[in-house]
């Protein structure tokens, strides 16, 4: 197995071992569009593409101040064809939770169209209330491809189940209820 292809696992294997189970998980379901730029095998940079992001992944509590995770995401460069990512992800509890905050998501990629690629690929997602998501990512791969991308979207778990934000106005039905079951002995 090839090493690139090996570390873009271990995000997966962290996934696996888990400790004492939660009550409820953080999840995580968003789509994203925007601008990339692709330097792929030595070519220029050349003109943005457009780019179609959907991520889907689960979390430890959401009311920890760190929330660690896996995310699944597609990455569709429109026109080309799509990258499929597994990564890491860690986020504060107000991102968790759906208001303001952000995550860090780290891991690796697959390319299977065109000149074929692999490698490291992660993202800085800002959020804000109502599961807006605004987010910076990049990847390194085999064959000096690089990428630099820049996505706004929403977060629909962030929007709907998740969401804490906005309760004065506009009440969520089904609230997360971790919060009492960490507080209890």
């Amino acid at each position: 197995m090839k090493p690139i292809r090996f570390l873009s696992l271990l995000p997966l294997c962290w996934c696996l071992v888990s400790s004492a189970v939660q009550a409820e998980p953080a999840a995580w379901l968003s789509v994203t569009a925007g601008p990339a730029w692709l330097q792929d095998h030595g070519a220029d940079w050349g003109t943005p593409h457009g780019l179609l992001e959907v991520s889907s992944g689960l979390g430890t509590s959401p009311f920890r101040p760190i929330v660690f995770g896996g995310i699944i995401r597609s990455s569709t460069l429109i026109g080309s064809g799509t990258d499929l990512s597994l990564l890491g992800r860690g986020a504060t509890r107000g991102y968790a939770l759906g208001d303001w905050g952000g995550a860090l998501d780290l891991g690796g990629y697959e390319r299977f169209w065109g000149e074929t690629s692999a490698g490291f690929t992660g993202s800085l997602n800002l959020g804000a209330p109502f599961g807006i998501v605004a987010a910076l990512g990049g990847q390194l791969g085999t064959g000096a491809t690089r990428g630099l991308t820049a996505t706004l979207g929403f977060d629909f778990a962030r929007l709907t189940v998740f969401r804490t934000s906005g309760e004065n106005w506009w009440k969520n039905p089904f609230p997360p209820t971790g919060e009492t079951q960490a507080k209890a002995p």
